[in-house]
């Protein structure tokens, strides 16, 4: 489809919402340093964010903000990639120095392997990284098969979707799904009859950036029911508070999608302190927050709780091929507040 040219630019894998600036809420002046005592003690899993395209810094406020574990999909990287080897190389980095990095800050680190969407659509590339695909699958860590789906909802979206689902079989992985960001209800049933065609358990799969159109068939239908919340684009936090209000936390989980795009790696635990305010029990924002995320994709047999409910200090000295994060014996984290750099 050709773009207007007279229309404005638009990214289109983030851009969603129809509303105008008239539309949309007031804003009311919630300062999270003002909310953070709230989930003080709060342990968070975050089951879906691209920290490849995030920094230290995110990695220390997530830390600071009780996230003890998260789980990054594989996704494309703002353009298309060229060839195999730029794939090969991210998938390792996802398995690898990402993880490395993660445990660093003291927080564990899965990931789930795909080809996304997007890309999917250049045949000749999508064949040889199906190839390939199988050798990261079984690596420790890979929770899961995704980000998979439609973007487009093309008829080669729809083919490297079905041979994904059958190596999540094979391999004994739940699936975790994109749900398209253009023709949202559409792509989201045609997902779950898809997986439903090939066998699949409901209860083995996570459909995700889930809205208040699409949740209702999701959770009907016995799928997990996750939710991102990414400014301006998908779910607020504020509309999020109103989904667990209404439908409880069974099946439903949260996650913040934070990438390269303007995102918030704090979206959890800024939620959870809405929640907390907003009179939600704490057992059922420790369930949308961190339990649901660990019962859907513990059934890979990669998740350990030991693994990040046992606090531990990261290894200063440790290094992955010869590099460290942490140079010169320094700590995971510093005062940003202070003037001075020492």
């Amino acid at each position: 489809m050709c773009q207007n040219q007279n229309e404005p630019s638009k990214n289109p894998s983030h851009f969603e919402s129809n509303h105008s600036s008239e539309d949309l809420p007031t804003h009311r002046d919630l300062l999270w340093e003002d909310y953070q005592n709230i989930i003080q003690g709060m342990r968070f899993f975050d089951p879906h964010i691209h920290m490849v395209s995030r920094t230290t810094d995110d990695y220390q406020m997530m830390a600071k903000a009780g996230i003890v574990a998260i789980i990054e999909p594989a996704f494309w990287v703002g353009q298309p990639r060229t060839g195999l080897a730029s794939f090969k190389d991210y998938y390792s980095s996802l398995v690898g120095w990402e993880r490395f990095r993660s445990s660093q800050f003291g927080i564990k680190h899965y990931c789930t392997m795909g080809l996304n969407s997007r890309e999917a659509n250049n045949e000749r590339l999508a064949e040889e990284v199906m190839e390939i695909l199988p050798l990261f699958a079984f690596k420790e860590g890979v929770v899961g098969i995704g980000e998979i789906g439609f973007d487009d909802q093309t008829p080669l979206e729809e083919k490297y979707y079905r041979l994904q689902l059958e190596l999540a079989k094979k391999a004994k992985l739940p699936v975790q799904i994109h749900t398209p960001h253009r023709d949202k209800k559409r792509g989201t049933e045609r997902s779950m009859s898809i997986a439903l065609e090939h066998g699949l358990d409901p209860s083995w799969v996570v459909v995700d950036h889930n809205n208040e159109e699409t949740m209702k068939s999701v959770l009907d239908q016995g799928f997990w029911a996750a939710f991102t919340i990414y400014p301006f684009t998908k779910m607020g936090n504020e509309r999020m508070v109103a989904v667990v209000e209404k439908y409880g936390s069974d099946r439903i989980m949260i996650n913040s999608s934070a990438d390269w795009g303007i995102s918030d790696p704090l979206a959890i635990p800024k939620t959870a302190a809405l929640m907390k305010q907003r009179g939600i029990p704490s057992e059922v924002i420790r369930m949308v927050t961190y339990q649901n995320a660990i019962d859907a994709f513990a059934k890979s047999g990669q998740i350990d709780v030991t693994d990040f409910e046992v606090e531990f200090q990261p290894d200063p000295n440790a290094k992955f091929h010869g590099n460290s994060i942490l140079r010169g014996g320094q700590q995971p984290v510093t005062n940003k507040n202070s003037l001075l750099i020492q």
